[in-house]
């Protein structure tokens, strides 16, 4: 049965016209081709009248633009409307100030990009041909002249994002280019319907033992007033409600026997189910709607215990320690982010063993693309509404606009299995505490907390009560914020930024956090990508290109004082490039090391971030080209199911930084781990200098910390010994080793290269063989080196004598399989202090 609502795309034939703002002479009133879904600077970078913005110094050079206004127009074919037939001009996104016009009468002026829009145009409308135009004003105007009307709010950048709902980070960030972008960024369509159509679809999903539950809330939109049917199937089962005539709402339950539980990615399988939802007037079918859900119960367990309070995932009754990482949007310019790079950036997660990505509040509400690839792959989603970093005024403008956009976000992704919870703010709460906010706040006074702790979670409870809410991240629960401060450690969710900021990062041990949901540490992009994006003169720490490519307050400095304690900087640029990618890699698995060691009074870690958007030096695993910093593999190694770590514990077994070394053996699986455990302290050519066993027996889902014996730890010399523990043996499958050493790797007597190694051609790639006589730590193959498009499988990998490796390199093109041997190649630890 053929629907009755038609659609049809506008996504042919525009063009982009400059129209006002100081514009290089061959910009300036200047019409070029443009896409849509599109943006100003990728259709001028098509047109080849800017240079790339991503290369060298040119984002600088493009600031003309923040204050330039444009138009996008193209025509269409068309009949006019027919008695009783609606016609909707509908925009799924613009960014961001927008003024639409059809056939010359303005149809609406638009002011946030979060939305959606749909105009009634069956007036306008005509036979034959249509002209459309989107004027986009200057969003960075438009914001100043907001802010000049509802007085100074304090933000940690010189543009103020806060007052205007577009995203945050598109006026730059200390990761991102300040570029300010405009544009059809989504798509447009001319939608035709009578009668009714589906103007809302929201099914809440609960499950209950094997009985699951689909409440599908039908808000309609009608063009008459004659009785309409909601018709709702999943898993083969059928219901259906009538909508009296006149009635806009309807709510249809289906009850569906015997459902396989949604499980995250390293619990079971992400069961999908297809939903599809159809409107009929008598016999006809109006409009339709599909989605795929998952039954799961999700709960956030926070629970007051007097000195603190957890903050626990518990995902269809079982604890989950939570292995995740921040998300910003992919590329900044957005329109070029396709569902195929969406899913290699959710595959790198799933590959580092993580289980939830949180979206971060200075981005966007991601697309359904996004989304829908995490309900598969099982990644669990943490939503935080864009508000970041800032001030928010409570007044209009800006409050209509909030309650709109987190109405239809909300209904909107109210599908979705993977995601499991909504954060108001980013750091916002914390902001006021800390940030000398309270005296600088202008205006009526107002910052934003009506938003975190009524309005967002007022319609959270009204459109999503299946889904957990807290206001902020960090965030105290059970105190207001002159209470208990809102990243006291204690208490629900922290954020660390005295590491990176202030600290070495051995502080990550001083405490034990409740829920790390924010903590990071930065390191270059790959070379690869360094050496695409700056010419060879710019690279260099001093460079404007290196530093316009650093955004980071005073970053090359905290780089440098981070490494100092740990590793030489290396002999020039390049190996200071390795240095501090190697350096970013250790601090991050030292913090998670300790953080899961002490599960579950620790309930998670979620690294910042996980990606990049453009090429940049910043605290990404995977930069932005799509390359895997080593960080990323270090992700890989500390997340594992099954981990041994060495960490210090008081004669209590409690928090002491000084205390002995135990180690902790964590079983992240659903099967008992019973293993013998051999502890070997050798020294570094591999000569065995005391040895002990134990046995090894870990609960699912849990923690052990053995007692290290006495004569194993008695080092005679700490620059030339180790300490290993092997659970099974090495080279098999379920092998698993901790490593201790008992100097800093500055200090430690390192061969520069001890091992033998080859390469050779091997299906889709190449294979690097290791085969070491001393210990090498942290063996990488920085692949990107010989061809931008090679990648090791594996990196970070620490031999102990007559031990051997094999890197796997896939890579389609011809290269010298001995380049993968060169000395800037084939880097490690030893390399850079042997």
């Amino acid at each position: 049965m053929a629907v009755t609502l038609v659609a049809n795309p506008l996504h042919e034939g525009w063009s982009l016209t400059h129209l006002g703002g100081d514009a290089p002479q061959e910009v300036a009133g200047a019409t070029v081709p443009a896409e849509v879904p599109g943006s100003t600077h990728v259709d001028l970078l098509r047109a080849g009248l800017i240079p790339d913005p991503y290369l060298d110094r040119n984002e600088k050079a493009l600031e003309w633009m923040w204050t330039c206004s444009w138009r996008y127009a193209t025509e269409f074919a068309a009949t006019p409307a027919t008695d009783g037939e609606r016609v909707d001009l509908v925009f799924d996104g613009l960014d961001t100030v927008a003024t639409v016009r059809l056939n010359g009468t303005e149809v609406a002026r638009t002011k946030n990009m979060h939305r959606s829009y749909r105009f009634d145009v069956r007036e306008l409308i005509r036979g034959g041909a249509n002209a459309l135009e989107v004027d986009f004003a200057s969003a960075l105007e438009y914001a100043n002249g907001v802010q000049d009307e509802v007085g100074f709010r304090p933000s940690p950048y010189p543009h103020p994002y806060h007052a205007i709902r577009k995203m945050a980070c598109s006026f730059g960030w200390d990761w991102g280019p300040d570029l300010q972008t405009a544009g059809i960024w989504k798509g447009v369509r001319i939608e035709r319907w009578r009668t009714a159509r589906l103007d809302a679809v929201r099914p809440l999903v609960t499950v209950d033992g094997t009985q699951g539950t689909v409440q599908i809330h039908v808000d309609v939109e009608r063009a008459s007033s004659e009785p309409l049917t909601v018709h709702a199937s999943a898993a083969g089962i059928e219901a259906s409600v009538a909508i009296p005539a006149g009635e806009t709402a309807g709510v249809v339950t289906l009850e569906i026997p015997d459902v396989e539980r949604w499980w995250p990615h390293g619990y079971g399988e992400a069961r999908l189910y297809d939903l599809t939802v159809d409107l009929h007037s008598s016999d006809e079918l109006l409009d339709s709607y599909a989605r795929r859900i998952g039954f799961r119960s999700v709960e956030v367990v926070v629970e007051n215990e007097g000195d603190g309070a957890g903050f626990t995932y518990v995902v269809n009754g079982q604890a989950v320690f939570v292995k995740g990482a921040n998300w910003i949007p992919d590329d900044h310019l957005m329109t070029r982010i396709t569902k195929e790079r969406l899913a290699r950036r959710i595959g790198q997660a799933v590959d580092a063993n993580m289980n939830l990505i949180r979206i971060w509040g200075g981005g966007i509400y991601e697309t359904e693309d996004f989304y829908d690839l995490c309900d598969e792959r099982g990644v669990m989603v943490w939503q935080d509404f864009p508000f970041a970093c800032a001030a928010y005024a409570e007044g209009s403008p800006i409050v209509e606009e909030v309650r709109a956009e987190a109405r239809e976000n909300v209904a909107r992704l109210t599908p979705h299995a993977s995601l499991v919870m909504y954060n108001g703010s980013n750091e916002n709460i914390w902001g006021w505490c800390d940030w000398g906010w309270p005296e600088k706040v202008g205006g009526d006074g107002t910052w934003g907390l009506k938003y975190y702790e009524e309005i967002l979670p007022e319609i959270v409870a009204e459109l999503d009560p299946t889904r957990f809410y807290t206001p902020s991240s960090p965030y105290s629960p059970f105190h207001t914020h002159e209470e208990v401060h809102p990243n006291d450690k204690a208490w629900g969710t922290s954020h660390e930024w005295e590491v990176w900021n202030r600290l070495d990062y051995t502080h990550y041990r001083s405490y034990v956090p409740r829920f790390m949901s924010e903590f990071g540490f930065q390191g270059p992009a790959t070379w690869a990508t360094v050496t695409r994006s700056l010419p060879e003169d710019q690279r260099r720490q001093d460079s404007e290109g290196w530093l316009l490519h650093q955004k980071a307050d005073h970053g090359n400095d905290k780089l440098n004082g981070g490494l100092a304690a740990h590793l030489p900087a290396g002999r020039d640029f390049e190996e200071w490039h390795w240095a501090t990618s190697l350096n970013q890699a250790r601090a991050i698995e030292f913090g998670i090391a300790h953080y899961r060691s002490w599960w579950p009074q620790t309930a998670g870690a979620i690294v910042w971030q996980l990606n990049d958007c453009w090429p940049v030096t910043s605290w990404a695993a995977v930069d932005g080209d799509e390359r895997p910093k080593p960080l990323w593999y270090a992700l890989k190694h500390v997340f594992a199911p099954r981990l041994l770590t060495f960490q210090p514990r008081g004669a209590d077994g409690g928090l002491d930084p000084e205390g002995a070394t135990h180690l902790v053996a964590v079983n992240d699986t659903d099967q008992a781990w019973s293993e013998t455990l051999t502890f070997t302290r050798m020294s570094l050519d591999g000569t065995e200098l005391a040895v002990a066993t134990a046995h090894l027996a870990v609960e699912p889902r849990s923690t052990a910390t053995l007692a290290v014996p006495g004569h194993v730890l008695e080092t005679a010399d700490a620059s030339a010994e180790v300490l290993v523990a092997d659970a099974g043996y090495p080279g098999d499958d379920d092998h698993v080793r901790g490593l201790h050493v008992f100097a800093e790797d500055k200090d430690v007597a390192y061969e520069r290269a001890p091992y033998r190694a080859s390469a050779v051609r091997a299906p889709g790639g190449y294979e690097v063989t290791v085969a070491a006589h001393g210990l090498v730590r942290d063996l990488t193959v920085l692949a990107d080196k010989v061809h931008p498009d090679a990648q090791a499988d594996d990196a970070l990998v620490t031999l102990v004598a007559e031990q051997s490796h094999v890197f796997r390199i896939s890579c389609e093109a011809e290269v010298d399989p001995e380049a993968f041997l060169a000395d800037r190649v084939l880097v490690s630890v030893n390399s850079l202090v042997g």
